[in-house]
């Protein structure tokens, strides 16, 4: 008998139609679901992805949300929830994903858990984000909700109108203001990639010199990394505190031990394909059926 299993994605997204192929190569069902053109209807009780009662599938596995981090991610996994409190096995759970999905939550979840993390603050107060801009000498201040550096800048000690940019980029919509150190990094920094809590692979994001951050959006390029035990223990510790089914754990090397930037639900694909050759739909995918054959989800 086929399973019926969805992949919430982005149409035309790398990732999402290569986990949707991977499903229909794995089990002759394809079904890519735009979390954006989900509705729920109140008389039938459930949640529809255009005639398609997401009830009626056999499992879902989440690997996009939308195309740009937003708020209104977590408005999606609410609905999400709804249909996994029902039964529908979920890979990861929309709970677990949920609490990776701003940088707030990742954030106190991760210090919560003694991951150490660059110097950071949290604030809606402009004044006491300019004080920890002057403590820190150099800053990085990042949307809650953003991937690949998108709309994050960096804020100077040196500059004369500290206030200024702090009240500029909160104009932007980002009333809680979280300023984080900016601390000396090699040039690169690491996707650690874990499946069900088992470690799958490292890959490097290496700068191209041009740009502050590693990322590819800024010209960063993909390489293999074989890092060493403490690099892998401090990644599979913060993962743990988050109970994803797939995870992709950012940390940087500094003089003082691997930091953690951040726990990511939904990147990584691409990273690891690119640098070690593992492809990482088809293993999540044959995860999802022994799973689902063992009622594991």
């Amino acid at each position: 008998m086929i399973k019926k299993i969805g992949v919430i994605g982005i149409t035309g997204g790398w990732s999402s139609e290569m986990t949707a192929n991977e499903v229909e190569k794995q089990t002759g069902y394809r079904l890519l679901i735009e979390t954006e053109r989900l509705y729920y209807d109140a008389d039938l009780n459930s949640v529809f992805f255009n005639k398609t009662n997401l009830m009626d599938l056999d499992g879902i596995i989440i690997k996009k949300i939308g195309a740009r981090y937003s708020p209104d991610h977590l408005q999606r996994l609410s609905l999400l929830k709804f249909l996994a409190d029902r039964g529908l096995p979920f890979f990861s759970q929309p709970d677990a994903v949920s609490r990776c999905i701003d940088r707030l939550s990742c954030t106190l979840t991760l210090r919560q858990g003694g991951i150490p993390m660059p110097p950071t603050i949290l604030t809606e107060d402009p004044d006491i984000a300019v004080a920890a801009v002057r403590s820190y000498g150099q800053a990085v201040a990042k949307p809650l909700f953003t991937s690949k550096a998108r709309g994050m800048k960096i804020i100077s000690a040196a500059l004369p109108n500290i206030k200024d940019k702090i009240l500029e980029f909160k104009s932007l919509g980002n009333n809680v203001l979280y300023i984080q150190k900016m601390i000396p990094i090699p040039g690169r920094d690491l996707g650690v990639v874990f499946l069900k809590g088992n470690y799958v692979g490292t890959y490097a994001r290496v700068s191209n010199d041009k740009s502050w951050n590693t990322t590819t959006v800024n010209g960063g390029s993909y390489q293999p990394s074989e890092p060493d035990t403490r690099i892998i223990d401090v990644a599979k510790r913060a993962q743990d505190l988050f109970g994803l089914d797939f995870t992709c754990v950012d940390v940087v090397e500094t003089d003082k031990g691997p930091m953690v930037f951040e726990v990511s639900a939904l990147g990584g694909f691409r990273g690891l394909q690119e640098a070690c050759g593992i492809n990482m739909a088809s293993l999540i995918v044959k995860q999802v059926l022994e799973g689902l054959s063992h009622e594991k989800y």
